[in-house]
Formats: C-alpha cells, sequence, structure tokens
C-alpha cells in the first residue's frame, strides 16, 4: 500500500480548476511508453491524465458521478490510499484470431472517500496499447443502494481529430461511419440517422463508442468500453468548446442511468492509445479487461461456417410468413392448418433440404433458417407482448424431419429466435425454448431483437435490458447452446467469459444492401469489431437486388472480390455465406475461396490499414478446430463421422470423394484478404510471414482492371502461381473492391 502525497505541482485544466498531482506519475505502462496522472481538484475532485513518450494525449480529465438523490460523487475526496499490483499473464482463447493472448498492464487501486463517509475506488490499468479503468464501491460505504444521475467520467482531448464515428443513440448501432473532425460531429449527425425499427438518439454532439480518433501527428485514439455487466451501456458526448467527451449512459423506463448495490463496479473505460492503425487491429485490450472463462467444459463451443435461408427473405424473394389470412395472430388459437398458403414462405421443407444439400456438397457447417415458427404474420412495429412461442412450427415445416435430414447429410440446423424485443416474453419460453433445441440437436441459436424493447419504455442499451442479454447467455451455456445475438447492445469483450457469445450483429450488416456506404467494413475493424465477433453476414456476389429477388430495385456498395476479402478481414468463428446458392452456382470459380477458408485461426497479421480507406490482413488457421463440427455431429442420432469441411480439405488437399483425414498430412497453409474503401487504391506488401524455404500454392482472387462496384462489380481475376515468402504482392483495389489470396505449401 502506498500512502497518497500531497504534492506542489499544480496542472491547469480545462474548466479551470488545479489539480493537486502526486509527487510522481501514477503509473507507466510495462514498455514504459505511456505514463498515468492521477490527482484531486481544489474541490476535492478526481482527476487523471495520459501520456505518450512525454506528451500529451488526454489532458487532465474529471471522474465521478451524480446520484439521482442530489448526492454528488464528484468532489471533496481525499485519498484513503493507493495500492500498486502488476500481472504478465498468457491466456488461451477458446476461440480467436490467434491461440495465445499476452494479458500483461500496470495497475493501481486508488482508494477515495468524502467527508459524508462516501466511499468510492478507482481501479486503473495500463496497458503499452492503453488505459482501462473502472470505479468500484466497496461493501464499506455510507452508499449501499443508489441510483445514479449522471456518470462524469471525461476524456479531455489535445486536439480537433479526425474521428471515424455513428450517432449516439439508446437502441441502435446501425448506421454507416461518418469521418470528419471532431468539431464537425454536429453537422452530420441527424443527416446520418436513417429509418430503423427501433433508435432515439439524444445529442446532435452525442456519438457511440468505440469511436475512432487519429491525431494530425499521426496517433491513433480509440475509446471504448468493456465487460459491460448490470450497467447501462454508455455513448459520448461531446463538448466542443473544450474538446472534450463524457460519458453518456443509456436510461432506464424511470431515466435512472445505473441502479447499484454496493459491493458493485462499474465496466472498463478504455482508451486505446497506437503509433498506427495496424497496432489498432491487432490490440486486444477489451478482450484483456474481461474476466477469464467461467465455462469448465468447453468442448461443445465450435467455430461454425454456415448458410441460409436469410437473404431470399432479406432481399423480399420470399418470406418469413406463412399465410396472408390472419392480420391478427394469438399463439394457440389461430388455426394455421385451417389457412391458405401465400406459396412465398421460405421455410418450407422442400427449401430447406435444398439448402442443406447445398451445404453438405460445399463443405458448410450449419443452416440457419429463418421463419420456421407460427407468428410472423403480426409482429413488425406492433409493440406486441406475445409474438412467438419459439416452439411451434409452421404447417410446412417438418422440425424433427428436417433436424433428422440435416444430422443424416453432415449439417446441424441453427435455431431462429426472434424475439421481437419482447424481453419478457423470450424469458417466459426461454427454458422451453433450449430444451426443444436440446431435444433436435441444435447447438446454436441466432437471437434477434427487431423493435422497441417490451418492458415498455426501455431500451436496447439500458441496464435492465442489458442483464437480459446476460441471463440469455448464461441460460443458454447451461443448455451447451451457443448464441449468434441481432440488435442486441454492442459487444465489449464479455465474449473471453463467456465463449458462447460466439458472434453479434450490433452494427449495419449486409441486411441493409445498397445503403451501406463503400468503406464501412473497412472501419468496422476498428470500431465495433474490437468488442468481439460480427455476424456481418459476407459472401454476397450479386449486387443488384433485381436479379435475386424481380421487381426489387438497388444495387450494393461493394465488388465480388470486396466480399471474399472479408472472410480474412472480419473476424468471425461464426461466418456465413450469405448469398442465395443459385447465385454461387453462377460463379463457382471465386466461391471456391469461401469454402476453402478457415474460421478460427491460431496466428493473425494486420499488414497494412487506415480507417476508411482500406485493410489488409493475413491470418494461419487453427488446425485443432477444422473438424470440431464433423467431431461434435459423430454424438448426434445419425450423425456422420466422415464429414469434412471445405477448410480441412484444403489444409490436407483432400479430393472431393474423400472420407476420412486419417492418414492425411496437414500442408501449412495462409489466408490474406484485403477490403478497400470508397476510392480506388494500389497495396503492396509481402509474404515474410510464409515458412523460410518453403514453396506456396497461391491462389489469388482480385478486382479486374474493369473492376468498380457502381459499373463492374462481378469482374475479377484468378491466378495461381508458385511463391515463397519473398514474393511481393502489388495489387489494385477497385471503389468499393477487395481481394482474397489463398496460400498452401507444397510438398
Amino acid at each position: 500500500m502506498i500512502l497518497w502525497v500531497a504534492a506542489a505541482l499544480l496542472l491547469a485544466i480545462s474548466c479551470g480548476e488545479t489539480v493537486r498531482s502526486l509527487d510522481e506519475t501514477l503509473l507507466t505502462s510495462p514498455d514504459g511508453g505511456l505514463t498515468l496522472q492521477f490527482g484531486l481538484s481544489g474541490s476535492g475532485r478526481p482527476y487523471y491524465a495520459l501520456k505518450r513518450g512525454g506528451e500529451d494525449v488526454i489532458l487532465p480529465s474529471g471522474l465521478g458521478f451524480d446520484l439521482t438523490d442530489g448526492t454528488s460523487l464528484k468532489d471533496g475526496f481525499a485519498v484513503v490510499s493507493v495500492e500498486k499490483d502488476s500481472l504478465d499473464e498468457t491466456w488461451t482463447p477458446v476461440w480467436g484470431e490467434e491461440d495465445k493472448i499476452r494479458n500483461h498492464y500496470n495497475e493501481a487501486l486508488v482508494s477515495l472517500k468524502d467527508s459524508l463517509g462516501n466511499a468510492m475506488n478507482i481501479r486503473f490499468r495500463l496497458y503499452d496499447d492503453g488505459l482501462g479503468f473502472r470505479y468500484e464501491f466497496p461493501l464499506e460505504n455510507k452508499l449501499v443502494y443508489f441510483n445514479i444521475r449522471e456518470e462524469l467520467t471525461e476524456f479531455a482531448l489535445t486536439g480537433d481529430h479526425t474521428a471515424w464515428w455513428v450517432p449516439g443513440d439508446y437502441d441502435s448501432q446501425e448506421y454507416n461511419f461518418k469521418e470528419c473532425r471532431l468539431s464537425e460531429i454536429s453537422r452530420y449527425c441527424e443527416e446520418m440517422r436513417i429509418p430503423n425499427a427501433s433508435q432515439e438518439g439524444y445529442s446532435p454532439w452525442g456519438v457511440q463508442t468505440a469511436i475512432q480518433m487519429k491525431t494530425d501527428a499521426g496517433l491513433y485514439l480509440n475509446i471504448h468500453e468493456a465487460a459491460v455487466l448490470d450497467y447501462p451501456a454508455a455513448n459520448l458526448l461531446y463538448d466542443p468548446a473544450r474538446k472534450t467527451f463524457q460519458i453518456h449512459l443509456t436510461p432506464d423506463a424511470q431515466g435512472v442511468k445505473g441502479r447499484l448495490q454496493a459491493p458493485c463496479k462499474t465496466p472498463w473505460r478504455t482508451m486505446m492509445v497506437c503509433p498506427s492503425a495496424t497496432d489498432v487491429l491487432a490490440s486486444r485490450l477489451i478482450l484483456n479487461l474481461n474476466d477469464p472463462c467461467v465455462i469448465e467444459d468447453v468442448s461443445w463451443i465450435h467455430p461454425v461456417k454456415y448458410v441460409g435461408v436469410w437473404w431470399e427473405m432479406i432481399t423480399h424473394k420470399t418470406k418469413w410468413s406463412y399465410t396472408d389470412d390472419y392480420p391478427s395472430v394469438q399463439l394457440g388459437v389461430t388455426d394455421y392448418a385451417a389457412s391458405t398458403p401465400h406459396g412465398k414462405h421460405g421455410a418450407n421443407n422442400e427449401n430447406v433440404r435444398r439448402y442443406i444439400d447445398f451445404a453438405a456438397e460445399n463443405g458448410f457447417d450449419a443452416v440457419l433458417v429463418e421463419g420456421w415458427n407460427e407468428g410472423w404474420e403480426d409482429w413488425f412495429g406492433k409493440k406486441k407482448d406475445f409474438v412467438f412461442d419459439f416452439l411451434t412450427p409452421y404447417p410446412d415445416f417438418d422440425l424433427p424431419a428436417l433436424n433428422a435430414y440435416a444430422h443424416q447429410k453432415g449439417v446441424r440446423l441453427v435455431m431462429h429466435h426472434e424475439t421481437s424485443s419482447s424481453t419478457l416474453n423470450y424469458e417466459r419460453w426461454m427454458e422451453k425454448a433450449y430444451t426443444l433445441m436440446n431435444q433436435y440437436g441444435y447447438d446454436a441459436v441466432k437471437s434477434g431483437y427487431v423493435g422497441f424493447i417490451i418492458p415498455y419504455g426501455e431500451r436496447h442499451n439500458s441496464q435492465p435490458t442489458i442483464n437480459h442479454y446476460h441471463y440469455a447467455i448464461t441460460e443458454a451455456a447451461k443448455h451447451h447452446i451457443m448464441v449468434n445475438a441481432h440488435e442486441a447492445v454492442r459487444p465489449t469483450g464479455l465474449c473471453r467469459t463467456w465463449p458462447n457469445m460466439i458472434g453479434n450483429e450490433s452494427a449495419m450488416g449486409t441486411e441493409f444492401r445498397a445503403r451501406i456506404n463503400p468503406g464501412h467494413t473497412a472501419v468496422l475493424p476498428f470500431t465495433r469489431l474490437q468488442g468481439g465477433p460480427m455476424d456481418y453476414t459476407p459472401g454476397i456476389f450479386e449486387q443488384d437486388m433485381s436479379i435475386t429477388a424481380p421487381g426489387q430495385e438497388g444495387k450494393m456498395h461493394h465488388t465480388l472480390c470486396n466480399q471474399l476479402g472479408l472472410y480474412v478481414t472480419f473476424y468471425s468463428p461464426l461466418q456465413m455465406a450469405a448469398d442465395l446458392p443459385e447465385n454461387y452456382e453462377r460463379f463457382p470459380d471465386a466461391f471456391q475461396f469461401i469454402k476453402d477458408v478457415a474460421v478460427d485461426w491460431d496466428r493473425s497479421i494486420y499488414l497494412q490499414a487506415e480507417p476508411r480507406k482500406v485493410i489488409v490482413t493475413a491470418r494461419h488457421p487453427k488446425l485443432s478446430t477444422l473438424n470440431a463440427s464433423a467431431e461434435s455431429l459423430a454424438k448426434l442420432p445419425d450423425g456422420r463421422k466422415d464429414v469434412i469441411s471445405g477448410a480441412a480439405r484444403f489444409v490436407y488437399a483432400l479430393p472431393e470423394d474423400a472420407k476420412s483425414l486419417k492418414g492425411a498430412t496437414p500442408h501449412d497453409v495462409w489466408y490474406v484478404g484485403g477490403v478497400g474503401g470508397p476510392e480506388e487504391q494500389t497495396v503492396t506488401f509481402t509474404l515474410d510471414f510464409l515458412k523460410p524455404g518453403a514453396q506456396y500454392e497461391a491462389t489469388v482472387y482480385a478486382d479486374a482492371p474493369e473492376a468498380d462496384y457502381e459499373t463492374a462489380p462481378q469482374a475479377y481475376t484468378i491466378t495461381r502461381e508458385t511463391v515463397d515468402a519473398s514474393k511481393q504482392y502489388t495489387l489494385r483495389i477497385a471503389r468499393g473492391g477487395g481481394f482474397a489470396i489463398s496460400l498452401r505449401e507444397i510438398l
């Protein structure tokens, strides 16, 4: 324990107060590059500041809270003690971008108390690539039950940085990213809002985390949060006069921004500080600030590459609903067997079998089926409590027969639970729904939260809804079920603690079609993906909606090779080939890369990056998980033991008719992917990460010279050559374009 020492050093801060500082820096990062200062203002308000290499990164920034009962937790504090610690460990993720992650930080726990006996501790952890801190309220405290009116955490910046951001919102993250100066946020904030099932902004100066910034000196800064549990999600409110962000919490239905009971702690507030954009992509700050895995047996958790009865519904080629007879549906009363089918229901037996056959023939693990259950005629925008029971299939969906057929083909079905944002109703049915999944061998569910939250008045990011998402994850784990939640809160690294959180949406994904701007996918790895993997649903080869679904309009803003590149630049252990089977059959040579690429990695290298402009990533597959889905299928009734995934076939160089990996030798394999932005560009990189002295067969899928997202999105070339670690590539990326390369060692 280190006692507080009052010091004579005075620091000027933007609000005019002065800060009494420690006589030395509170913390230094393990490599010595970052330094953290802490102090109290003349009124007893806690402040912190951050430097890199002696240069200011965060100017003195205030900390504290205002409570709903009028209590202020920002002034009148004295330091009781400072305890320091450090940790240097390496942990193994269940799945991830690498097989080992180093967690190395120096820590200080500052214990504060005011004259009324209110105790508030602040725990700081300083890494080589950034800072995390959180508030902790001990049991020995005048505060026991208390409610937050405002969290007063600040990030005082040193300039008018360039930023990549989306508008602040209590409900939705589904926006395109904007690139501009911080001082211009209010100019663009409102015009960035697009129609959505639920959204609620709070200020033209509001933004969401994670926000990526770049200083004029070329330093990359990122503000986010980690481990959001039993607490509302945070937005940020920018004060242009002070160049300062303040945390802005999502209120609950009564306007309270957090209901706490000591002992308790808040989520971590994070500031990533990196000298290059590639360092941002390599950072594991958010994951490291989360607790270790709490699931003792993780053998049932496995990566998934899947197809699904989904895109045809999104494009309106088919429908989720079964009939037009019932504008009002009451489950248990409405008689679907007596209705007249409208003939466009996508989740019918014949169509689902078609997708199962396609998945089996092409080495995919699973098939997602949406719209299988009764109630879709009367759900969207109704703010209706009891919409679905998650148990009762439509008359044309034979649940047991289709699951048996899938298992015989070596494929699982992925369950779909659209809650229509009635968290109350989902919790009523959750145990029965998960039990049904166990009965038929489902081990993954895509849940959805479209619309405004019920209980009425709650938001997607408020504390009660955050608690619901966590409840769904923990209950699913009891049933050995993996969860892919759509329209839920943006992830904050909890997948380390609960690795059955195998995917999330929580951003503008492919379903927004023509509304996605070019360059969007070159921002998401800097922002949304910092908190965990995203189910972006890539792989759309047909950009013209009128071809996919006659009668529809709109063209997506990407090239075909951009979609291939996403399988490497976007990390997710749950990756979809989202287009229609018939569209893939039109481009079998390009589809081969999607079949070949892995979804779980033991090494990742970020070769080139700049937000919204370009990302180039190389990844090495984790051999131990390549055939995990086959092992899990073998445990099912009618499960096949001879199923080999497309990625395993590529790594082991197996022919299509091979039935076993027995005796096969793995080849060293790498994949490289690149995605670009709204402007054409050229990237140059070398393959010096390859095994020295070895030769590799390289297959390069690239934008053709005439490729362009508007004029020639499907123009691509495929070249094959023998390369080694000395090979240098110079590749053109079209507007909205990209590329992909598979590299297999020649044995």
